[in-house]
């Protein structure tokens, strides 16, 4: 393991404020001080190792503080790591860690981060987002990954109790953003071998967030509490979050409006309607999550996607101006890349099917099938996977209506969120609905999804591809090669790109420190007040 050389480069990120909240001049705080916001779906894990979504994330920020947080325009500022110095080469950062206590009253140390880490990277653990500290190029990361070193292996170490040394494997400019990540906070050890599994229920759950956990009816409700022993607690103001799942989005925006929400994300094509009617409430702003029906090209995959004819004739028949602008109504834009438009520095390619008229897309994608020996008479039959949620539905009855002129037939299946991404992990689907939303501010997020050894749940793989994104990651100039990597996803078309998000919400205005700014969405409860109406 590399030693931090003795000439360093010391990064400006000395100790610093918080970013707490700050009523305006004006307001006046509410006595109850509750926040309550809505959830599609039940929220699998809130184990840091063990998240994969959106929701469990959101969660997590609660209950739980990496080196670094984001603040409302989602540059990085310190939250566990007071100041970091990094080594000449770029390979080795030093951080120094704040006086902080578990929810226990225990202090947080160096030791916490590098039992959590290496957790995450130890096969037995099984996590899902083990490759994320293969990104983060954190030494033998990639080899304790596949079995070969044995988890103690990775490059990080607490040199005494507030000192934390990571090593990388090679200079990575983004290295500071992937921190404020879930799967990079710490855990609690005698917390988590004490109790095993059971480590993250209510009456066994020790964190070093703004909040404990109260509660968590999986499915139903979960519920946090704000936390005396966080570092910062003093400028925590919102003393109660309540999660609140509702698996119809129709049902949630009701309940927002009979005053049992305070957050509701706005159902397709509801958002011209309701931003006329409540300009003050209705928010549409873009958020770094790009949609896409996966295709199975695994061995368990149907062989008739096997052919990249086909795929590209799917790709080419989905008419994303009127998903965006007839169904969604939000915000939200066509996607013919798979990174978002809006991702820092990013630079989708020239040309494509973009610039084609959906006519002209409509005649190609006849004469593709027609090369692989299928049309209306000898139609291609493919199942076309969803999880509960009513937009989706529209846009995989929308897709289905595109598909069918061209002798597409496809046959909807519409599963629980939990089935739904059991059956992507395991390939037991043949067109699924997915979206990725980023995990940090640079096209990377995106583009490594579909490595070989990526998240990847169509299996596709590509060699010119992978070797792109290898030199990416050291690259003084990622541009062309992020455009030749989504060039390539164009051709191959391991996944039918639709749409780029916008965040399209209603939120209570008395609800104030929800970001607007941040293209992750990252907020954080710790940074909430609500006014007195």
């Amino acid at each position: 393991m590399t030693k931090l050389f003795a000439t360093t480069a010391l990064i400006a990120t000395l100790a610093m404020p918080a970013y707490a909240v700050q009523p305006a001049d004006g307001e006046t705080l509410a006595e109850n001080q509750t926040y309550t916001y809505w959830l599609l779906d039940a929220i699998k894990s809130l184990d840091p190792a063990k998240n994969t979504d959106v929701e469990g994330s959101d969660a997590l920020r609660s209950l739980f503080e990496g080196l670094m947080i984001e603040d409302a325009s989602g540059a990085m500022v310190p939250g566990m790591a007071e100041s970091h110095e990094v080594s000449d080469d770029q390979l080795t950062y030093t951080f120094k860690l704040r006086d902080a206590n578990w929810s226990n009253g225990e202090p947080v140390t160096a030791q916490d981060f590098v039992y959590a880490w290496q957790r995450v990277v130890n096969p037995e653990t099984a996590s899902e987002y083990a490759w994320y500290m293969e990104l983060m190029n954190i030494e033998n990361a990639s080899a304790v990954v596949a079995g070969e070193m044995a988890p103690d292996q990775l490059g990080v170490r607490a040199v005494d109790d507030k000192t934390l040394e990571v090593t990388l494997s090679k200079p990575t400019p983004y290295f500071l953003n992937t921190l404020s990540h879930t799967t990079a906070y710490p855990v609690p050890r005698a917390v988590v071998e004490e109790h095993g599994d059971a480590w993250t229920q209510p009456q066994n759950l020790v964190g070093n967030g703004a909040y404990t956990l109260a509660s968590h009816n999986l499915g139903v409700e979960i519920a946090f509490q704000k936390n005396p022993e966080y570092w910062d607690a003093e400028n925590v103001l919102m003393e109660t979050v309540r999660g609140v799942t509702v698996n119809d989005n129709n049902v949630a925006l009701t309940r927002y409006q009979a005053g049992e929400l305070d957050r509701v994300q706005i159902p397709a094509g509801q958002f011209p309607r309701l931003s006329e009617q409540f300009p003050d409430q209705a928010v549409s702003v873009p958020y770094g999550c790009s949609y896409a029906y996966v295709l199975n090209l695994s061995e368990k995959g149907p062989e008739v996607l096997k052919d990249q004819r086909v795929r590209e004739a799917l790709a080419l028949g989905l008419n994303r101006e009127v998903i965006v602008d007839q169904v969604l109504q939000g915000g939200q834009r066509p996607a013919y890349s798979w990174t978002h438009w809006a991702i820092n520095g990013f630079a989708a390619p020239e040309g494509g099917m973009a610039g084609m008229s959906q006519e002209d897309r409509m005649a190609r994608a006849r004469e593709l099938l027609a090369e692989a020996g299928y049309g209306p008479d000898n139609p291609v039959k493919l199942q076309l996977q969803y999880n509960t949620d009513d937009s989706h539905r529209l846009l995989a009855i929308a897709a289905q209506q595109f598909w069918r002129p061209l002798g597409i037939e496809i046959e909807l299946n519409n599963v629980e969120w939990k089935v739904h991404t059991d059956r992507l992990q395991n390939q037991d689907f043949e067109v699924a609905r997915y979206a990725w939303c980023a995990d940090y501010n640079e096209a990377s997020t995106f583009l490594d999804w579909f490595r070989t050894d990526g998240y990847n749940s169509g299996k596709w793989s590509n060699e010119e591809y992978d070797r792109l994104l290898a030199e990416a990651a050291t690259a003084e100039d990622t541009t062309p090669l992020y455009q030749r990597a989504e060039e390539i996803l164009a051709e191959e078309v391991p996944a039918v790109f639709v749409y780029h998000y916008a965040k399209v919400d209603m939120i209570n205005p008395a609800i104030k420190g929800l970001p607007r700014e941040n293209l992750l969405n990252t907020w954080y409860a710790k940074d909430l007040y609500r006014t007195d109406e």
